[in-house]
């Protein structure tokens, strides 16, 4: 029997409750920013992972009493079970958060590393990562005398350990993301290994037809308790003025923001901010360093200071232009206090960027307009 429960703890970023026969899971994924990323030094230099899942198997799952550790049994079918979900995660454009899935195994009489695969992609899924497709895992067993065969399949303990195969094939409806195998004869002949493979098709489509009712395609939003991730990309020669100097220009508005900002060489800009408004006001901060004001595009802008010839306005973060006062109104007015005030927020059009860079602005030719950018 299979059950699966999504949403089990309120806290995380996402969960789920895996439970196949005497086999349970409970998988809890955390959605992190790059700087979550874990950081590798092996002999190809320094690599950078984005996704991990970690294993963990305590002595009471087997009614055992014992001290918690993770020696090569976690390692390995931690490493198993994430190569079987690391397949269909979606890139880092279309979801650029690192994951992180740990599975805790409350009992175990059957293959808990396969447990781990679906209760990861249900956790995932309910935590709103887009994965291209749900993935199930199932564990066949071998038993043979002589020429005779018999391919089991979900194996329970005493199987595993009396048989003479462990074969845990995992993927979707489509295809195999992740397999692994433990023999204790001499080899597996073709027969064999083509009817184990297609046993374990009709289990994985089983196990995927149950796990589909609860949860079949991630969650619309992601947890409030989440980091918030917004993306754009800048020009690369913009690069140096967001930066600034010694990293000043960044680190102010990461300050100013409570936000963390990452920047790529080709001009991908990341902002990790906790709270939504925050994010979206550090994202406008660094479209206006690098962004040129156009010529013709009508704007909403603040006005910032009135004076007796008209009012400056901040188009962009950082960018202010004049509405003459002859661009507020139609008709004659004695003072731009008239038609507008300090702070007040006002569609503007820009009519022309003149030499030494100034901008003119129009509030009478912004109001005719359909087009206005925020």
């Amino acid at each position: 029997p299979i059950t699966c429960e999504i949403g089990v703890l309120p806290r995380p970023h996402g969960s789920a409750l895996f439970t196949r026969g005497e086999t349970q899971a409970l998988a809890t994924p955390t959605l992190g920013t790059t700087f979550d990323e874990q950081v590798l030094d092996d002999i190809e230099g320094d690599r950078r992972e984005r996704f991990m899942l970690h294993y963990n198997f305590p002595p009471f799952s087997v009614g055992e009493v014992g001290r918690l550790g993770t020696g090569r049994r976690e390692i390995g079918h931690g490493h198993l079970a994430k190569r079987a979900l690391e397949r269909v995660l979606p890139s880092r454009e279309q979801f650029p958060y690192t994951v992180r899935v740990v599975s805790e195994i409350l009992e175990s009489n059957g293959s808990s590393s396969m447990a781990s695969v679906c209760g990861g992609s249900l956790a995932m899924l309910a935590a709103g990562v887009p994965l291209k497709a749900p993935v199930a895992g199932i564990a066949m067993g071998l038993i043979t005398e002589g020429s005779r065969y018999a391919v089991l399949s979900d194996i329970l303990g005493d199987e595993d350990h009396l048989g003479d195969m462990d074969f845990k094939v995992a993927g979707t409806e489509r295809g195999i993301t992740g397999f692994q195998m433990d023999i204790k004869i001499s080899n597996v002949s073709t027969e064999i290994l083509t009817k184990a493979l297609a046993q374990a098709r009709r289990g994985r489509l089983h196990i995927l037809s149950v796990m589909n009712q609860t949860i079949s395609v991630p969650a619309a939003e992601i947890s409030e308790f989440a980091p918030k991730i917004l993306s754009l990309k800048i020009d690369v020669d913009k690069i140096g003025a967001l930066i600034g100097p010694g990293g000043k220009n960044i680190k102010a508005l990461c300050e100013q923001f409570d936000v963390k900002i990452n920047v790529e060489e080709d001009g991908m800009v990341t902002i990790f901010g906790a709270n939504q408004k925050l994010a979206l006001d550090a994202k406008a901060a660094v479209l206006g360093i690098a962004q040129d004001p156009e010529v013709g595009i009508v704007y909403q802008g603040t006005v910032k200071r009135i004076m007796d010839f008209g009012a400056f306005v901040e188009i962009l973060p950082g960018k202010e232009g004049l509405v003459h006062i002859s661009k507020l109104s139609r008709t004659r007015i004695n003072a731009a206090s008239d038609v507008v005030k300090e702070g007040q927020v006002i569609p503007v059009r820009l009519l022309e960027i003149d030499k030494l860079g100034r901008l003119n602005l129009s509030y009478i030719d912004a109001l005719e307009e359909g087009n206005v950018r925020k």
